[in-house]
C-alpha cells in the first residue's frame, strides 16, 4: 500500500511539475517588413536561437512563437533574397517589429539534388540549375514549365500545348525515357508510358517552391532513367507558405489566323493554406487551363521504311503514293503490280474450281484467243463466243479482263498507291484541356518529425507524338503520398494511378475509316480496274497515254461516298471508331498502376560521426501494374507485373581546411526481367577561392528497357509494335517463320525476287549504359558575376533501338513480295555499337547598376563517330544561346524581363519522319506592375512575341505566338 502511495505521490509532482514547466513558457508575437519598401514579408524563417522552437510568418509577414526558454530570447530571422537577422527580446508583452535588407542572392541557393543534401549551389560537384522564389514570380513565360528552356543545356519538345518534353544533353523527343522527373520525391511517369506526360499532371502554378535539375548521368542517386538528366519539382510546405493566393490569367492565340481564327488562352490557379498552431497545416491547390490547341499541319510527303521516315518531293496530286506527314490513313500502301498480279492469280484458282478443273489457267487460254492488237470490240465479242453459253463465267471473265489485260500489255505500273487519308485537324481534338488540383495535409509529430499526407489529380486532353499521334482526349492521374521526415531522414510511399480515359490513336483512326467505308481488298481492286479501264478507253480512242488523268479517275471512283469532315456520316464513323477499343477501333485502354517504398538516412548524424566524414544510405522498391486489357500491352489473360527494387550508399569528406571536397557513391538496382546493375559515381570539389570552386566528376548511368519496349503488343496501322522480350518471338512464331530485315524486303520486292530476303536475327534486350566525365567551374566575382562552365563527355553502349522485320502471312518467303501478305512488326533490342559524345556549357548572372541584371548562356551537344546508318534519335542542335535582361523594379513598382532564345537547325530523327528543322529565334517578355498598397501584381507578357511559327519535331505542331494579362493576389 504504501509503495502504491509513494508511486501516485512521485506521479502527482511529476505531473504538477510539468504543468508547472508548461505554465512557463511565453508567446512572442510580432512582425516582418521588407526595410526597402516597409512591405510586410511573408514565408520568414522564425527560430529562436538555442532550441527546435520555430516557425514561419503568414501572409501578412505576422508570426506567434510559443517557447519555453527564459528570458532575454533571441530569435533569428531568414528568409532567402534578405539579409538574416538576429533580435534579442526582453519583453515578452509587446509585439516585435523586424526589418531585414534585401541582398543578392547570386550563387547562394541551396540545392539538394546534386548529393541528396542540402548544400550551395556554388559547392554542388555537378552541374545543377536551379528556378525558385524571385526568378519563378519574375519568369517571361506562360508557366514555370516552359521557363525551364531559359535554362543553360536545356532541350524542349512541343507535342502540343500541354505536353513538353525536357532533356538535357541530346536525345530530344516527344516522351523521353532517359530522364528523370520528381515531384516531391516521386517519379512521375505515367506508369504505362514509362515517361513523364509533360506537366498535365504534377503541381499547380502557385504551388511551385523551387525547380531543380541535374543535367546528364544521374542513376548513382536517382535510378533507372536517370541517363540524360533528373528535374525535382517541389511544392510549398503550408507551415511556411500560408494564406490565400489566386492568379487569373487570360490570353490569346494564332493571332494571325494562320491556323485557325484567333482564340482564347484562360489559365486559372489559386492556392490556400492554413498553419494551426505549428502543430497541423492543410493546404489545397487547383489549377484550370482552356485553349485552342497549336496544330500539326505539316502536307510535306513521307517515304516511309518502316524504322525511319524522310521527306520526299510530291503532293496529293502528283505522287499517287503520297502520304502526308500530317495526314492519317494514307500510310496503307500497295503496289499496282503486284495487287494485280495477286488478282489475277486469285481469279484463276477461283475460275479452275469454279469450272471443275476444266479451265485450269484462264489467263493462258485467253492468250491462246485473243490477239494482241485486237480491239475492244473485238475481245467482247471473242469473249461472248466462248463463254456465252454460261452467263455467270461470262460475267467473271469479264471482271477479270482489264487486270489480264493490263498485265499482258504492260499497261500496270510498278507503282505504290496509298490510300486518300484524312487531315490530322479532322480527327484529333484540339480543345486543350488541363486540370490539376493538389491537396495536403501536414502534422508535426515533434518539432523536428513531420508527417504527411498528399494527393496530386490532373486530367486533361492533349496530343502525344510518338511512332503515331495520340489524341490523349480526358487522360487521367492521380498520385497519392505518405511520408515521414526528419532533417536526417525520410521514409515515404507512394502510387501512381493512370487512366487513358479517351485516349485514341489518330493514326490508327484515319486508317480504320478509310477500311470501314471500304477494305482495301475491295479498294484497291476498284482503283486499278478503273485506272486499267481509264488507260484502255484512251488508247482505244487514238489518245496518248495520261498517267495523272488515269490515276485521279481511279482514285475519284475508289473513293466514292468517302465520309468527308464536317458531314454527319464522318462524325459518325469518327465517333464510333475512336470509342471502340483497339485492335477493333483506335481506342486504347490503360488504367496501369505504379507502388512504391523509399527511405533515406544520413548515417553519420545517426551514429555520430558527421565531423569525419558524411555518410547517406537509401533504398527503394516499385511495382508496376500494366493493365490495358489487350490494347497496348500483351496483357488479355490479366494485368502484368513487374518488380524493381534498388539502394544506393554516398560518402563525401571534406579535407584540407575544407578546400578539397570527395563524393562517392553507388547504386544497385534489379528488375524483374533483367540482371541487376551497379552505378558508380565520383566527385571532386576544389574550393580556389571564396566563392570560386572547380568541379570533377565521373558518372555511371543506366536505364531498363522500359514497360512498352518489353510488353507492348500495339496494332499502329503500317504495323505490330511488339515487346522485345524472348516471349514475343515465340507468340508471333519468328523462331518458326521467320521475320526479314526491312532492307531486304525493299531489295526484294523492286526486283520481284524472294531470294534477296535477309532473315531477321533476334539479339535480345539488355538495359542501356552510358559513362560519362565532366569538368566544370562555378564562381562567384565581386558577388555580381556569377560564372558557371562545364564540358563533359560521355560513351554510350547497347542502344536500345527499334528493328522493323517483315514476316509472311503465307508461310512462304514469295508472301512477303506482296504488302498485304506481309505482315510488319518492330521490336526494340540492343544496338552493337556504341555511341560517343561530348558537350560544353557557359552561363552568366551579372548584377549591374540600379537592379538590372543580365544572364545568357551557351551550350553545345554533339555525337561523334556514329557508324554509317546508325540511328540514334540525339536530335540535339549543334548550337543553342539564352540572351536575358531584367529588373523587378525599373520605376516605382514596375519591372520586366526579356529573354531571346536562338538554336541551331537540327537533323531530326524520330519514329514519326526525319528530316532537318531550321535554325530557330525566338524572343520573350513580361511587364511586371505591383499594385501599390496591396499584394496584388499585374502581368503583361508574350512568349515568341514576333508569332514566327517553329517546330522542335517532325510531327508535331507548329507553334506560334502567346500573349496574356494576369492578376495575381498574394503571389509568394
Amino acid at each position: 500500500m504504501r509503495k502504491s502511495l509513494r508511486c501516485l505521490a512521485l506521479c502527482l509532482i511529476a505531473g504538477m511539475a510539468s504543468i508547472a514547466a508548461f505554465a512557463q513558457t511565453i508567446t512572442l508575437k510580432g512582425t516582418v517588413r521588407n526595410s526597402s519598401n516597409q512591405q510586410s514579408v511573408p514565408a520568414v524563417s522564425v527560430t529562436v536561437k538555442g532550441t527546435s522552437d520555430g516557425t514561419f510568418t503568414d501572409e501578412n509577414g505576422n508570426f506567434s512563437i510559443t517557447t519555453a526558454a527564459k528570458l532575454p530570447i533571441t530569435l533569428v530571422i531568414s528568409s532567402i533574397n534578405f539579409e538574416s537577422k538576429e533580435v534579442s527580446v526582453t519583453d515578452p508583452a509587446g509585439a516585435v517589429t523586424v526589418e531585414l535588407a534585401p541582398t543578392s542572392t547570386l550563387g547562394q541557393e541551396v540545392v539538394v539534388a546534386a548529393t541528396r543534401t542540402a548544400q550551395r549551389a556554388l559547392d554542388a560537384p555537378v552541374t545543377i540549375e536551379r528556378l525558385g522564389g524571385a526568378s519563378l514570380r519574375a519568369i517571361a513565360a506562360p508557366n514555370y514549365y516552359e521557363a525551364l528552356t531559359n535554362l543553360k543545356g536545356v532541350d524542349m519538345h512541343t507535342a502540343s500545348l500541354t505536353f513538353r518534353t525536357i532533356t538535357t544533353r541530346g536525345f530530344v523527343s516527344s516522351g523521353n525515357s532517359r530522364m528523370n522527373q520528381l515531384i516531391d520525391g516521386m517519379d512521375n511517369m505515367a506508369p504505362g508510358l514509362n515517361f513523364s506526360v509533360g506537366n498535365i499532371v504534377g503541381l499547380t502554378e502557385l504551388d511551385v517552391d523551387n525547380i531543380e535539375l541535374l543535367s546528364g548521368a544521374s542513376s548513382a542517386l536517382y535510378g533507372s532513367g536517370g541517363m540524360n538528366g533528373t528535374l525535382l519539382i517541389n511544392s510549398k510546405n503550408p507551415f511556411k507558405y500560408q494564406g490565400l493566393s489566386f492568379n487569373i490569367k487570360q490570353g490569346i492565340m494564332h493571332t494571325d489566323g494562320k491556323q485557325r481564327s484567333p482564340s482564347p488562352y484562360y489559365d486559372w490557379s489559386m492556392r490556400f493554406a492554413k498553419n494551426f498552431k505549428d502543430k497541423i497545416a492543410i493546404k489545397i491547390s487547383g489549377q484550370l487551363l482552356r485553349a485552342n490547341d497549336w496544330e500539326a499541319n505539316d502536307m510535306d510527303n513521307v517515304a516511309r521504311n518502316n524504322v525511319l521516315s524522310k521527306i520526299i518531293p510530291g503532293n496529293r496530286q502528283t505522287d499517287p503514293n503520297y502520304d502526308g506527314v500530317n495526314v492519317y490513313g494514307d500510310e496503307t500502301s500497295a503496289n499496282m503490280l503486284g495487287v494485280t498480279q495477286s488478282i489475277q492469280n486469285s481469279y484463276i484458282a477461283g475460275i479452275n474450281l469454279a469450272s471443275g478443273g476444266a479451265i485450269p489457267n484462264i489467263a493462258a487460254l485467253l492468250n491462246g484467243i485473243i490477239p494482241s492488237n485486237a480491239t475492244q470490240s473485238q475481245i467482247n465479242a471473242i469473249l461472248a463466243g466462248a463463254f456465252g453459253s454460261n452467263p455467270t463465267l461470262l460475267s467473271t471473265v469479264s471482271q477479270f479482263f482489264p487486270f489480264y489485260w493490263g498485265l499482258r500489255n504492260n499497261l500496270v505500273p510498278n507503282q505504290n498507291v496509298s490510300r486518300t487519308g484524312y487531315n490530322e485537324r479532322d480527327l484529333v481534338d484540339y480543345n486543350s484541356l488541363n486540370f490539376k488540383f493538389n491537396a495536403g495535409v501536414h502534422y508535426k509529430i515533434t518539432p523536428n518529425i513531420e508527417a504527411s499526407w498528399n494527393t496530386y489529380w490532373g486530367t486533361g486532353t492533349t496530343v502525344y507524338t510518338g511512332a503515331d499521334r495520340y489524341s490523349l482526349k480526358n487522360f487521367k492521374m492521380a498520385q497519392h503520398k505518405l511520408e515521414v521526415k526528419s532533417k536526417n531522414w525520410f521514409v515515404r510511399g507512394y502510387t501512381t494511378q493512370e487512366n487513358a480515359g479517351q485516349a485514341y490513336n489518330a493514326t490508327v483512326l484515319g486508317r480504320l475509316m478509310q477500311e470501314a467505308f471500304r477494305p482495301s481488298e475491295v479498294w484497291y481492286p476498284t482503283y486499278i480496274g478503273n485506272y486499267l479501264g481509264y488507260k484502255l478507253a484512251v488508247l482505244g480512242n487514238g489518245l496518248p497515254p495520261d498517267e495523272y488523268g488515269a490515276h485521279q479517275f481511279a482514285r475519284n471512283a475508289a473513293d466514292v461516298n468517302r465520309p468527308l469532315p464536317g458531314t454527319p456520316s464522318f462524325n459518325a464513323l469518327k465517333d464510333q471508331i475512336s470509342s471502340t477499343a483497339i485492335p477493333a477501333g483506335a481506342k486504347f485502354l490503360d488504367k496501369s498502376d505504379m507502388w512504391s517504398a523509399e527511405g533515406q538516412l544520413n548515417l553519420s548524424d545517426a551514429l555520430g560521426f558527421s565531423d569525419k566524414v558524411e555518410m547517406i544510405a537509401g533504398a527503394n522498391w516499385k511495382l508496376y501494374v500494366l493493365n490495358s486489357q489487350g490494347t497496348i500491352f500483351s496483357d488479355t489473360t490479366g494485368p502484368l507485373k513487374i518488380n524493381e527494387t534498388g539502394g544506393y550508399i554516398q560518402l563525401r569528406k571534406k579535407l584540407f581546411n575544407d578546400v578539397l571536397t570527395l563524393t562517392a557513391a553507388g547504386r544497385y538496382d534489379k528488375n524483374k526481367n533483367f540482371e541487376g546493375r551497379f552505378t558508380p559515381r565520383f566527385t571532386g570539389v576544389i574550393k580556389v577561392a571564396k566563392d570560386n570552386n572547380l568541379r570533377v566528376s565521373y558518372q555511371t548511368a543506366y536505364r531498363f528497357p522500359t514497360n512498352q519496349n518489353q510488353y507492348i503488343n500495339l496494332n499502329v496501322g503500317s504495323g505490330i509494335l511488339i515487346g522485345g522480350i524472348p516471349e514475343f518471338q515465340t507468340y508471333y512464331g519468328l523462331n518458326t517463320n521467320p521475320g526479314y530485315t526491312a532492307e531486304s524486303i525493299a531489295a526484294a520486292r523492286a526486283a520481284n525476287n524472294p531470294a534477296l530476303l535477309v532473315q531477321a536475327v533476334y539479339k535480345g534486350m539488355k538495359p542501356e549504359s552510358v559513362v560519362s566525365t565532366e569538368f566544370g567551374y562555378k564562381g562567384l566575382i565581386g558577388k555580381k558575376l556569377l560564372l558557371d562552365a562545364y564540358y563533359y563527355f560521355s560513351k554510350y553502349t547497347d542502344f536500345l533501338a527499334a528493328v522493323a522485320v517483315g514476316q509472311s502471312l503465307t508461310g512462304s518467303p514469295a508472301g512477303i513480295l506482296n504488302p498485304l501478305t506481309t505482315r510488319n512488326l518492330s521490336y526494340t533490342e540492343n544496338s552493337a555499337s556504341a555511341v560517343k559524345a561530348n558537350g560544353w556549357g557557359f552561363g552568366l548572372d551579372y548584377q549591374m547598376a540600379r537592379g538590372y541584371i543580365f544572364s545568357g548562356n551557351v551550350y553545345s551537344d554533339v555525337l561523334n563517330n556514329v557508324p554509317s546508318g546508325f540511328v540514334t534519335f540525339f536530335n540535339a542542335p549543334k548550337y543553342r544561346v539564352n540572351l536575358g535582361l531584367r529588373n523587378e523594379n525599373i520605376i516605382k513598382n514596375l519591372g520586366f524581363n526579356f529573354i531571346m532564345k536562338w538554336q541551331d537547325e537540327v537533323s531530326y530523327e524520330g519514329t514519326f519522319v526525319t528530316g532537318t528543322l531550321p535554325a530557330i529565334l525566338t524572343a520573350d517578355v513580361q511587364f511586371t506592375y505591383k499594385v501599390p498598397n496591396s499584394k496584388g501584381v499585374i502581368r503583361i507578357g508574350g512568349t515568341n512575341v514576333a508569332n514566327t511559327y517553329r517546330r522542335t519535331g517532325y510531327g508535331s505542331p507548329a507553334v506560334g505566338g502567346l500573349y496574356y494579362v494576369s492578376y495575381g493576389y498574394n503571389i509568394f
